[in-house]
């Protein structure tokens, strides 16, 4: 890292410094309940926490990025424990999966991130902003039976997205639905543009506000019966009794099945899911980005490699970016890899020396904060945007939100990269080449103009017109302007030649003048010569 890098760090701490103690406040209750889901220790949670924000945002090349655990790999990481049989083995494969992800970046694998349609991109973001008002309008009324971090319809409590919110009447907590309210009133006025005016309120972050304000209350409520949280509705953060106690809880993987296939074989899936996650929260976190700075896509694998190296050996979960830490850091003010980095910084300075402040903050403060985190990745603005953009980004968009909530994040992407695939057939289904009655049609006589670039996805396209082509007509075929003619096209006008000899059809050819790559050239020439 340069000097005017570092400068450059240094010199928007006051933008920061805030950002990342909101990022830190979300991410904490975010790495123990997918350490729980995962059926791992709860500290491996915090480890990945840790080393995701300081070790991957020192590496990485996001400016706004943030690394940790994520729900996405939660499935993966259960099954693969109890396949596996231990947890120290099973660090053993996140290894592994480190050094894959890590050889993927030296093989520049990065830039399948940017084959992903922006419809889709956009999709995902605006599902995940849905996905997290839906997911805790339970913990903001206190029933906290999901584990925070969830992004399944499906939920471990056996409830659905959808039908959590129905049981949450049955069991609503008045402190829990208190801290709430409260919140969001602090956090929506914080918003107005007279609050931000004044000088202190510029300094102090509104989720700051909160998450002290939900303290102070839930301290309050210890002493009213009828509004007092239960342990459940509070973060939980492991409490040792000692700094030796805190270091006894790192772990060290278990490298005596390090030639088992299935360790292999689970480093590998989760090497390939956690670098396509990274990727596409990569994607998103640029489109958020207010400078749209574009962040290296091979660096941030070798980025998150190390990270997972670092991870396995000292007793963390799997790492990715996380689009919901992220797009918190963006919408906190963050600036710079330095609000990422402190993140991390902070978890590790609290979790050893004040778990027992983090285990008073209300789940319901943190909830209110990612009502707001939600409501601004999906915005109504953005629907109408893609709405007016035609039905060709529209659908994909409104598929792929479709499918993050009532699948999962990778599912739901997925389905709206199929449907976006699906209108780039169609469209070069239709788009082969260029006809045009009036300046085609003369006579009898037929002008194609093929297009620059014709593929085997055009083959149906042609082989249907050149069929409809009338007997005894005469027809060119301007190739005088494509740049690459897939063989099977080549083909197809080859057939089209010889049996247009029985239909009393003169084919002429017109070729591209410019000469291209010799091998093309000549595989041009030999299919496109006149009759």
């Amino acid at each position: 890292m340069s000097v005017s890098q570092k400068n450059g760090l240094f010199s928007t701490l006051k933008q920061d410094v805030p950002a990342s103690i909101v990022v830190f406040l979300v991410a904490v209750p975010l790495c123990l309940g997918i350490a729980l889901a995962s059926g791992a220790p709860l500290f491996s949670g915090i480890i990945a926490g840790i080393v995701g924000g300081i070790v991957v945002g020192a590496l990485s090349g996001s400016q706004l990025g943030v690394s940790g655990p994520a729900a996405g790999l939660a499935v993966i990481v259960l099954s693969a424990i109890n396949e596996l049989g231990s947890f120290e083995i099973f660090l053993a494969a996140v290894v592994i999966s480190g050094v894959i992800q890590l050889i993927l970046g030296y093989a520049k694998a990065g830039i399948i991130g940017y084959y992903f349609p922006s419809s889709v991109i956009k999709g995902m973001l605006s599902g995940i902003g849905i996905i997290i008002i839906l997911k805790q309008i339970p913990h903001g009324f206190g029933y906290d039976k999901d584990y925070e971090g969830s992004l399944k319809f499906v939920q471990s409590d056996g409830h659905n997205t959808l039908s959590e919110i129905y049981h949450m009447f049955e069991a609503i907590s008045p402190g829990a639905a208190i801290i709430t309210a409260l919140s969001m009133v602090v956090l929506i006025l914080w918003e107005r543009p007279f609050m931000k005016q004044i000088k202190l309120f510029q300094i102090v972050q509104g989720p700051l506000v909160v998450v002290t304000m939900g303290i102070l209350l839930n301290m309050l409520f210890k002493t009213i019966p009828s509004l007092a949280l239960n342990t459940d509705q509070v973060v939980a953060v492991p409490v040792a009794s000692s700094i030796a106690g805190f270091f006894g809880q790192f772990t060290t993987p278990d490298f005596s099945q390090i030639l088992s296939p299935a360790v292999w074989t689970i480093g590998a899936t989760i090497a390939i899911v956690a670098s396509l996650e990274t990727l596409l929260c990569l994607e998103a976190t640029d489109k958020l980005d207010p400078q749209k700075r574009v962040t290296p896509t091979n660096r941030e694998l070798k980025a998150q490699g190390i990270g997972n190296i670092i991870s396995g050996f000292i007793g963390g979960l799997p790492i990715t970016q996380v689009i919901v830490r992220s797009s918190t850091n963006i919408q906190s003010g963050g600036q710079t890899k330095m609000s990422a980095i402190l993140h991390g910084v902070i978890m590790l300075i609290c979790a050893m020396a004040i778990p027992n402040v983090l285990n008073l903050i209300p789940l319901a403060s943190l909830a209110a904060i990612l009502f707001i985190v939600g409501y601004k990745l999906a915005k109504p603005a953005l629907f109408k945007q893609m709405y007016a953009l035609g039905k060709e980004h529209f659908i994909p968009f409104m598929v792929t939100i479709a499918g993050i909530i009532f699948t999962d994040l990778l599912v739901g992407i997925v389905l709206g990269l199929v449907v976006a695939v699906m209108y780039i057939l169609y469209n070069n289904y239709k788009k082969p080449f260029l006809f045009e009655s009036d300046k085609h049609l003369n006579d009898n006589y037929l002008h194609l103009e093929l297009a620059e670039d014709v593929t085997f996805i055009n083959k149906a396209s042609i082989l249907k017109t050149l069929g409809q082509v009338p007997d005894g007509s005469k027809i060119m075929i301007d190739a005088s302007r494509s740049i690459n003619i897939c063989q099977d096209v080549i083909e197809i006008i080859d057939e089209f030649k010889t049996s247009a000899q029985y239909r009393n059809i003169e084919v002429v050819i017109k070729e591209r003048e410019k000469k291209g790559v010799e091998n093309q050239r000549r595989a041009v020439e030999f299919a496109l010569k006149e009759i």
